[in-house]
């Protein structure tokens, strides 16, 4: 079924052709524009069998009026109807799929076994649940959640796609190979021949691939599996740390040591990947204080120091092997409070150049036989710390969001640390209240390093090169054409971080630099002198002014 189809079955199930709904969106929308607020427009215009009208049906109004041409577009009425505008607050859309049930090489006590499911997801999860509903297929998964999206009036033009469902890279190859092909079919709106023609559509698509994530783990990575990786277009890794601790690995049957994660994290830095960490307290064997003493290692090992960070304490479930434990006594999960104390412990240690994504999985509280059960941790932590005096200075608590940026009170700071062998640079423009606005990073690797002289022959755009692994602006994701008042995409700070990024490679002595370019972006850096090597954007810095 191609896109347009997809689209008319979508109209006719929301019943958007209700003449008399349109009318009441119509309502709502006029009193909105004349300065209204939207709650009071929509108690005025309440249904006549009860209830309000959905910002579904307010967007669908607002885009019938424009395309008719009666109305003319307007930015700021769309913005003040669109929901949940904090999908798309962090400057991109995300749209997350799943991959089909398969088998895990993981033998974790930990992990949930469900046959409907990839390994470690559960049914009933919400992106399980629409995974689910269209059969796996990457492609319906794809073209839901972007008319979703866009439906509720989120700009959909710059993609994050994020592949989630046990190790990826256990996958076949064929089957992985297809997988993001049909996703980019669905972003580019039309079938392609190969995986290489859907890649090239893509850079001019009317949803562009902005990253693709993979999750995996840190016994699958190689110089070779990086290398393919990259013919995929992967730019940022989920990997399963869950501990930094060999004795918590081996009794949770984690199947690979702490020194294996370290070698994975040091080639996937020096291959230019966005870090993306899974951390698990509360495992087999733990404690809150040596789980605290294990979080504090994520960044005290110059080998880990992850770019991002999800923390899922672990969920006691009744089809994990971990269940046998409880049951036999040998396994006791943390009670709300020792979360809360160990979490809120923690937070203020995490380094400026780090985000942390999510504090608590996305288990429906029904499946947790025992332990916290809180689906709002987050929340409550944050609470905690403000109560306390206490803040954390992650990027996530420090991003600009919705919230006005001029640019010429915004000040460029470099904050360099070594991680992986390398020398990073994290870059980051600041408001003068200290919210995030843009933030690049630089990574200069150990030219001589181990991993720098292996991932060169099956990579070799890395050749004296230094990476830049992240550009980055906050804000409200933008249309391509847009420029939002006070906005802090479209202004020119991703320009400035590339230059600035330059300056400092070249002053080291870098001859190269490389970029780990989305499909989607490779357009952005062709304009700003790089041209597209094997798999990265390239520029001899000798040439640069």
């Amino acid at each position: 079924m191609d896109f347009t189809e997809h689209h008319k079955n979508w109209l006719r199930a929301r019943d958007y052709a209700d003449p008399v709904r349109f009318a009441l969106a119509r309502g709502v929308l006029e009193e909105v524009r004349a300065g209204t607020s939207l709650n009071v427009a929509l108690r005025r215009h309440s249904k006549p069998e009860g209830g309000l009208l959905s910002k579904d049906y307010l967007v669908h109004a607002y885009r019938q009026l424009v395309d008719s041409g009666e109305w003319q577009p307007e930015a700021s009425l769309l913005r003040r109807i669109r929901m949940k505008p904090v999908r798309t607050l962090s400057g991109v859309t995300t749209v997350t799929v799943l991959t089909k049930p398969y088998p895990c090489p993981g033998k974790c006590i930990f992990c949930p076994t469900d046959v409907r499911m990839p390994k470690s997801y559960l049914h009933d999860e919400p992106g399980a649940m629409r995974a689910e509903q269209h059969a796996f297929d990457p492609y319906d998964q794809t073209l839901a959640r972007i008319q979703a999206l866009e439906h509720v009036g989120h700009p959909t033009v710059k993609i994050e796609l994020l592949i989630l469902g046990g190790t990826w890279s256990s996958y076949r190859r064929d089957y992985q190979a297809w997988f993001v092909e049909r996703c980019l079919d669905a972003m580019n709106r039309r079938d392609s021949a190969s995986l290489a023609e859907a890649q090239m559509w893509n850079e001019n698509a009317p949803h562009r691939n902005v990253g693709l994530c993979v999750e995996t783990r840190p016994d699958h990575i190689d110089p070779e599996e990086i290398a393919w990786l990259r013919s995929l277009g992967v730019t940022r890794i989920q990997i399963g740390v869950q501990s930094l601790d060999d004795r918590i690995l081996e009794v949770n049957r984690r199947g690979h040591d702490v020194q294996c994660t370290r070698d994975a994290l040091r080639l996937l830095r020096a291959a230019g990947f966005k870090l993306l960490v899974h951390w698990m307290p509360n495992l087999l064997g733990a404690t809150p204080e040596s789980d605290f003493a294990d979080g504090l290692r994520l960044w005290s090992d110059p080998d880990i120091r992850p770019d991002e960070l999800k923390i899922y304490p672990c969920s006691l479930l009744a089809n994990a092997e971990l269940y046998e434990y409880w049951l036999r006594g040998e396994y006791q999960p943390y009670a709300d409070d020792e979360l809360l104390e160990l979490l809120v412990a923690l937070k203020p240690h995490i380094p400026s150049y780090t985000r942390v994504n999510r504090v608590v999985r996305d288990i429906p509280a029904t499946n947790v036989v025992a332990g916290s059960k809180r689906s709002n941790l987050r929340e409550d932590v944050q609470s905690e710390l403000s109560r306390r005096g206490l803040e954390c200075r992650c990027i996530r608590c420090r991003e600009v969001r919705g919230q006005q940026v001029d640019p010429d009170t915004l000040r460029l700071e470099d904050l360099s640390y070594p991680a992986g062998g390398a020398e990073e640079h994290f870059l980051q423009f600041l408001s003068p209240g200290g919210k995030l606005a843009g933030y690049l990073r630089l990574s200069m690797p150990g030219r001589a390093s181990r991993e720098s002289r292996a991932l060169t022959e099956v990579l070799p755009d890395l050749a004296g090169a230094a990476l830049v692994r992240e550009v980055h602006v906050y804000g409200q994701s933008l249309q391509l054409d847009d420029d939002q008042a006070g906005a802090a995409q479209h202004i020119g700070l991703g320009t400035r971080l590339l230059r600035e990024a330059e300056r400092i490679a070249k002053a080291s002595a870098f001859r190269r630099m490389a970029i780990i370019a989305s499909l989607g972006t490779r357009g952005y850096y062709q304009a700003r002198g790089y041209r597209l090597g094997e798999t990265y954007m390239i520029k001899d810095l000798n040439d640069a002014a």
